[in-house]
């Protein structure tokens, strides 16, 4: 490739270059400087001694639900991909085939409204239960805490991880599930003893992609649950639009950073162990 070609490449390269640069290295290399700069200048730990003594329970707490709302998601999809892979019955089969991706394409603003109709006191849910006689109206409760969070994640997520895993699946070679269909193994058997291994890494992935995107969602728990605790994205746009106090944000933010690059590390070390397993 000639000097000129070379130039020609990076000026095609340079618009995205810059949009990254813009609106992802340099917002990432300010909040690290605003993080670790004490109010006389200089690095410093106070912002995160500030942020571990008011929000150390949102940090446990956030890291509970993104993980138990990934745990939900990964059993949700399973269910689903399984089904639309191994699944007998075309009505059913066909069916979850054509609702189970809608929620990929509502933003999280819009499925947190749509709960808190949903799942409030009031709501839906509890009306429709109430109108089939299953309970009275004073019976009635309230979802929308930290089960109406975890609830708007997996509806949100399971379609985005049931996509990819069913993908795999698909590519997995059908004589070997149909072999085992054959000796008399069930669905549900062939399905976690012999798909399941083969599409762990695909179904990793797709967690640890949903893991990162749950992690940094800001409408979900702040309509959907407002009360304490809360997430820590909450816990940063209050120290922002209360105090202006974005040194604490940032740390907060750092710990996300942190939690984000410790769930990408142990799907690497899992990758490279495979690797180093295989014949």
């Amino acid at each position: 490739m000639s000097i000129s070609q070379r130039q020609l490449a990076l000026l095609l390269v340079a618009p995205g270059l810059a949009l990254v640069a813009a609106l992802f290295l340099y917002p990432l290399s300010f909040s690290l400087i605003s993080a670790f700069t004490g109010p006389q200048g200089g690095v410093s730990l106070d912002a995160f001694r500030k942020a571990w003594e008011f929000y150390s329970g949102d940090v446990l707490f956030t890291v509970v639900i993104v993980l138990a709302s990934c745990l939900f998601t990964g059993l949700a999809a399973i269910i689903i991909a399984g089904t639309l892979t191994l699944g007998e019955n075309r009505w059913i089969v066909g069916t979850l085939k054509a609702l189970y991706r809608w929620p990929l394409f509502i933003p999280f603003i819009v499925a947190a409204q749509c709960m808190r109709t949903f799942l409030a006191k009031n709501g839906l849910m509890n009306n429709s239960f109430v109108a089939l006689g299953l309970m009275e109206p004073l019976q009635t409760v309230s979802f929308l805490d930290w089960r109406g969070i975890i609830a708007t994640f997996v509806w949100k997520q399971t379609p985005f991880v049931a996509l990819l895993l069913a993908g795999a699946l698909a590519a997995i070679d059908r004589a070997m599930l149909e072999a085992g269909r054959n000796l008399g193994a069930s669905r549900l058997r062939v399905l976690v003893e012999l798909a399941l291994p083969q599409v762990m890494p695909q179904l990793l992935v797709a967690l640890v992609l949903s893991f990162v995107t749950m992690l940094s969602v800001l409408s979900v728990p702040m309509m959907v649950a407002g009360s304490q605790p809360t997430m820590l994205t909450v816990d940063m746009a209050f120290r922002i639009n209360s105090y202006g106090d974005y040194a604490t944000a940032n740390a907060l933010g750092v710990i996300t950073y942190l939690l984000s690059a410790g769930a990408a590390i142990i799907y690497l070390k899992r990758g490279m162990a495979a690797k180093e397993g295989a014949p």
